[in-house]
């Protein structure tokens, strides 16, 4: 109920992710609760850490390895749960100087999927003792991890929403500050773009403050 609802607040992504792997390890019970997310803008792809409720400056540092390396690679690019008895006898998990200082000993990992089986991320839970994660943990864990996908989704739409928003609004004061000029300097609507230009490059202004002066000085005409 507490990411349903922050999933349609106004909460910034970093806020809810904080969020989720908080309640997660609550309700679960794990002594560690981390989710990673893909960053599409390396080449090659990664997997980044980027929320846990963890406070130990081991974990906590900034991490990321690429979509072929990991547990979290697997689970990302084979789109399933990976559960493991024992991190420091699995292969694939590639931390395990940490885990042993951390005393973590069994994981689960699941993918961060949206509906149309795209995975955004991954959601891992870390246990203090050997522990046989069930059904029932995992398709906890799977409903969270998918609520996540969906919180980042939402965040997406929203912030590109604002940005939409954000940019008419400067369009329509930039249009309203261009006929004040045409008017005034008698110039035509190409010039008095690049005049609005001019003075936002050569002041280091933004264009929407420069044409919020013009306004401002009309109304004080």
């Amino acid at each position: 109920m507490d990411i349903s609802r922050a999933i349609t607040s106004e909460f910034y992504l970093e806020d809810i992710l904080k969020l989720i792997v908080m309640v997660t390890a609550n309700v679960t019970g794990v002594e560690i609760c981390s989710l990673w997310l893909i960053d599409e803008g390396e080449n090659p792809k990664m997997i980044r850490l980027k929320a846990t409720q963890s406070i130990d400056p081991d974990y906590v540092e900034d991490r990321a390895l690429p979509l072929t390396e990991g547990v979290v690679g697997y689970v990302a690019t084979h789109n399933r749960p990976l559960i493991v008895k024992d991190v420091l006898k699995e292969p694939r998990f590639k931390e395990k100087a940490m885990a042993k200082r951390l005393g973590l000993v069994s994981m689960v990992s699941v993918p961060l999927q949206l509906k149309d089986k795209k995975v955004v991320g991954v959601l891992n839970c870390f246990t203090a003792e050997p522990h046989d994660f069930s059904e029932t943990e995992v398709n906890l864990i799977t409903t969270v991890a998918n609520q996540a996908a969906v919180a980042i989704l939402n965040t997406e739409l929203m912030v590109k929403t604002k940005v939409i928003q954000e940019e008419l609004e400067i369009r329509k004061l930039v249009e309203r500050a261009k006929e004040i000029l045409i008017k005034r300097r008698n110039l035509n609507a190409d010039e008095a773009f690049r005049w609005i230009q001019k003075r936002s490059m050569d002041s280091r202004k933004s264009m929407k403050q420069i044409a919020e002066a013009i306004l401002l000085s009309e109304e004080l005409n």
